[in-house]
């Protein structure tokens, strides 16, 4: 007969096998609750951060654009103040080779000024006096070289002011370089995003790199860098008004004391030669005036044959308007514009119409004015001639009659030469 065997093992009670179910219900519930306040708060912080991420990387990446466009900003109006400072370098030297140009012409007039004093001096006797036109020959040497000391001045200057442009323009080229690298760094930072191949971390990024400036640090130095090359260019025009002021001074100088020179040799012509070339300017100018108003009067005809064609359009356009059908037919915008275009067109002819008129009115007393003038070119054409003879005629008390030639052309006084069909033909009707 079988027997029933215990195996000795710890028995525990109901009630610990209930509170043990209990317990670890009651655990897993606290564990879950745990975990659902732990999901909760990393779901909030996830977003949290990401937002702050995104966000940052928004305002940094606005920030670097803000940067580019400044630095852009910067670099355009250095690239103008450079191209502005190689166009004041270029007039600078260009004013420069003119001042050694008329500074190396002045030598011609020198030499014939001391010709002149040298040929003089081979008077002999009585005629040997310190006269009026020998006055005026030492006058225009020491004009002469009183011109030549100003004109080396400037050019001294010039070369001196050459240089610190040249200073000006190596730093501003440097500073422009720095931008230009600058820039693209800056796009390249721009443009990187976390698709960016070549992203890595790095060691100590946040340091702070020797030689770093404040940005007012550097803001001053791009502005004294511009205020300095504004300041150079500034006083570069001021020296080249100052040159072309000292040249116009000094040829209207030596121009003048040439004038007060020759004026003892042509006294008697000088009037009459002033009349003459200012009627010869009158004419030009006149008949420059025809030409022009000619031309204008051409192109007022032009304009009043093309405001005809517009208004011919407007007509037909507000003609076609009035065959639109019923409820259609109303006066819309179109219909009040075309309306002031009418009335616009139609006082635009009347006042091309009127200016045309006055326009050729002015052309007729144009042409009166011309006839007169030219009669009097013929008129002073003739008494120069009359006194250009008697010049010459009196040249043959000192000439031989068989070594006398006529020597001065009757309009120019230059030197003999065979006269233009023109001037014949102006000698023969004098």
């Amino acid at each position: 007969m079988a027997t029933l065997s215990f195996k000795p093992s710890q028995r525990f009670r109901l009630p610990d096998w209930h509170t043990n179910a209990q317990l670890l219900s009651t655990n897993a519930e606290l564990k879950r609750d745990a975990s659902h306040q732990i999901r909760q708060e990393a779901r909030v912080l996830r977003n949290e951060t990401n937002n702050q991420t995104i966000w940052d990387e928004h305002d940094n990446r606005t920030r670097l654009a803000e940067r580019v466009d400044t630095v852009n900003r910067w670099k355009e109006m250095l690239d103008k103040c450079l191209t502005d400072l190689d166009a004041e370098i270029d007039a600078l030297t260009q004013m420069k080779e003119s001042a050694e140009q008329n500074l190396q012409a002045k030598n011609l007039p020198l030499d014939v000024a001391i010709e002149c004093l040298t040929l003089r001096d081979s008077r002999r006797d009585i005629d040997v006096v310190k006269d009026p036109v020998e006055e005026e020959l030492h006058k225009e040497v020491e004009v002469i070289d009183a011109t030549k000391k100003a004109l080396q001045q400037k050019i001294s200057q010039t070369f001196e002011k050459l240089c610190l442009l040249q200073e000006v323009r190596q730093q501003l080229n440097s500073d422009h370089r720095g931008k230009m690298e600058t820039l693209d760094i800056d796009r390249g930072c721009l443009s990187l995003n976390l698709k960016s191949p070549n992203i890595s971390l790095k060691i100590n990024p946040t340091r702070v790199p020797n030689g770093s400036s404040t940005l007012q640090q550097w803001d001053e130095f791009s502005q004294f860098n511009k205020n300095r090359a504004e300041a150079e260019m500034k006083e570069a025009r001021e020296l080249r008004e100052a040159i072309f002021l000292t040249i116009a001074e000094t040829n209207n100088e030596l121009e003048a004391q040439r004038v007060a020179t020759e004026f003892a040799f042509r006294k008697r012509l000088r009037e009459m030669e002033k009349a003459y070339s200012e009627l010869k300017w009158q004419e030009k100018n006149t008949l420059e005036e025809i030409a022009e108003l000619q031309e204008d009067i051409r192109n007022l005809e032009e304009d009043l044959r093309r405001k005809l064609l517009d208004l011919k359009l407007c007509h037909t356009r507000l003609e076609s308007r009035t065959y639109r059908p019923n409820v259609e037919l109303c006066r819309d915008q179109a219909q009040y514009g075309l309306t002031d275009e009418v009335h616009q067109l139609e006082a635009t002819i009347a006042a091309l119409k009127q200016k045309l008129a006055q326009a050729q009115d002015a052309l007729d007393a144009l042409y009166k004015h011309l006839a007169r003038l030219q009669a009097d070119i013929a008129c002073k054409a003739n008494s120069m001639l009359l006194d250009t003879k008697c010049m010459d005629i009196r040249r043959k008390l000192t000439v031989p009659a068989e070594k006398f030639t006529p020597e001065v052309d009757t309009f120019t006084r230059t030197t003999n030469r065979t006269m233009s069909p023109l001037k014949r033909c102006q000698l023969e009707l004098a």
